[in-house]
């Protein structure tokens, strides 16, 4: 669909948030480097006086801070997360499968390396230089369902994404999945720096486990991006009365007074099929890349 030499480029072509260095720069010491030096010196100390590990977390460690910035995705089964991410890689990654049915049965952190590759949650768990060291206290069932997929490409060079199961809906939603979903998506959504929820223009039913997952994303509204995706498969005078029934849905779980942006277009290498509403769907997918792009810059804020 759009402008393809445009999308990589756009992803890539970043401000790392690096100054040239001034009259006023009196320090060799980076942003992070400070960070991590402040913390150890300031904030650590006052964790250990009150014991904070015992009942909120353990210590931050470096991987913390110098993480790359993050997107989740979050959504039912079969809306287009796994898709989306593929969009904007321009390539297929380990790991990866697509489906009408819940294929994305894990919890998948696309990351970059120049060698592919996946590696299981109960490796993550044990590497000091990965960011993902708390996530052992969700249990070995969870970590059976987590792992990094490593691939070669200048998007994640600045940027990572957590692919994340499908959201269960009818009677699928009463299987137990062995570990604490909320639990995790809570602890992602308080680290990563954008929320993406998802939704299929054609199917826009907010299930229980949806609602539990929307919710505790809650007090990380700032990081939301809503996506209103395979809209080019909705008749162009059915779009308008289904972008309003999302809004309904959306207003009943968010509970904002503020109505929420939501992104219409589809994320897909096919055809378009009705090409009546294509301009709309590139503007509001350059609006999203836009956005998208100044992770790499603003990321920091997130520490």
């Amino acid at each position: 669909m759009v402008i393809w030499s445009q999308r990589t480029d756009t992803l890539t072509a970043v401000d790392t948030g690096k100054s040239p260095k001034t009259e006023q720069n009196y320090s060799d010491m980076n942003v992070i480097d400070g960070l991590k030096l402040l913390y150890r010196s300031r904030v650590l100390p006052l964790e250990k006086h009150y014991l904070f590990d015992e009942f909120h977390s353990p210590p931050l460690e470096d991987s913390y801070f110098e993480a790359k910035p993050s997107i989740l995705m979050v959504g039912q089964y079969s809306t287009g997360k796994t898709t989306f991410i593929k969009y904007l890689l321009e390539k297929e990654y380990p790991g990866m499968r697509i489906g009408p049915e819940p294929t994305t049965d894990r919890f998948i952190a696309v990351m970059h390396n120049t060698t592919e590759g996946l590696i299981p949650g109960n490796a993550l768990v044990i590497d000091a230089d990965r960011q993902f060291r708390q996530l052992a206290k969700f249990g070995n069932p969870f970590l059976n369902r987590l792992q990094i997929s490593e691939t070669n490409s200048e998007v994640l060079e600045s940027l990572s994404f957590i692919d994340t199961p499908g959201i269960l809906s009818g009677e699928k939603q009463r299987t137990d999945r062995g570990y604490d979903f909320t639990g995790v998506l809570q602890w992602f959504a308080e680290r990563v720096d954008r929320i993406v929820l998802m939704f299929d223009a054609n199917k826009l039913d907010i299930s229980d486990e949806m609602k539990s997952a929307i919710e505790a994303l809650r007090g990380h509204d700032d990081k939301m991006r809503i996506i209103l995706n395979k809209a080019d498969t909705v008749p162009p005078n059915q779009l308008m009365r289904v972008y309003g029934a999302l809004m309904w849905s959306l207003a009943k779980v968010l509970r904002t007074p503020e109505a929420v942006r939501v992104y219409i277009g589809s994320f897909w290498d096919r055809p378009l099929e009705y090409d009546l509403n294509r301009q709309l769907f590139e503007t509001e997918e350059q609006d999203l890349l836009n956005d998208l792009t100044t992770l790499p810059r603003d990321g920091r804020l997130r520490l």
